[in-house]
């Protein structure tokens, strides 16, 4: 059984590796961007299972499989939830959330070596899974967050938030009062826990709150620099593959 792992964080990719091969599952490729992917596919011998992250690097997955015919089955490892996932779920092998369990990983494969004599087509429907990106189905989302001052818990309405950042492995957000919390989230957890129209995602390290852009400025190759109302620790850049989306989104 070939396999390939297809995510672009190299320790979590490693990491999943590691929990196969004690399955017995060797994995014989890992992939870590859609450009590196579709590279690979158009040069090798498609796998049998690809264990398939949503959001890459340069952009999302399913941009691989618009480009390229491949006829793999694929098991989903990502941060989105079951809601979100449930529309293409049936049309997939099966679905891992973030971070993976190891009994739930047992149980994806064992579905796919059940299905493995009755050869049917794995018929993934990219299209579903954009539109579910881009209009994500009603949900409830945060409208406030907890975070510890010394021996106490202060709750911080969304509304006071500027943005949220990553920094030396940890997950902050920070205030309309240039103060600065450390959350237990990580980033990709927060993907889904802040309101889209509200918070948008610039580049791996920041979610900026629309309310809180002070000005927008061209930056170098292609890319913008964004001016918060007090946010001084550091330059806040939007990443080159998301410039068109973080245009939409501040028209929408």
């Amino acid at each position: 059984m070939k396999v390939i792992i297809i995510e672009d964080e190299k320790p979590s990719a490693r990491y999943l590796q590691r929990m196969l091969l004690a399955v017995n599952i060797e994995v014989q490729t890992l992939l870590h961007s859609v450009e590196e992917a579709m590279f690979w596919f158009e040069n090798n011998t498609h796998p049998d299972l690809i264990f398939l992250d949503i959001q890459l690097s340069d952009g999302l997955s399913f941009e691989i499989f618009e480009a390229i015919d491949i006829k793999s089955a694929v098991i989903f490892t990502t941060a989105y939830d079951e809601y979100a996932l449930q529309a293409f779920k049936l049309n997939s092998i099966d679905y891992l959330l973030k971070p993976i369990d190891e009994e739930e990983l047992v149980m994806a494969v064992k579905k796919y070596k059940e299905r493995i004599p009755k050869k049917q087509a794995v018929n993934i429907d990219f299209d579903d899974i954009k539109r579910l990106l881009i209009n994500p189905i009603d949900r409830e989302y945060k409208k406030r967050f907890s975070v510890k001052v010394g021996q106490h818990i202060k709750l911080i309405n969304v509304d006071e938030i500027e943005c949220f950042y990553s920094e030396n492995k940890g997950t902050y957000l920070y205030t309309i009062d240039r103060r600065s919390y450390l959350l237990d989230s990580t980033l990709d957890q927060l993907e889904m826990e802040l309101e889209p129209q509200t918070f948008f995602r610039v580049n791996r390290k920041f979610f900026v709150n629309i309310n809180a852009i002070k000005e927008i400025l061209s930056y170098s190759n292609s890319r913008l620099m964004i001016t918060l109302n007090t946010y001084h620790l550091g330059e806040i850049i939007v990443a080159r593959e998301r410039v068109k989306d973080f245009k939409i989104w501040l028209e929408s």
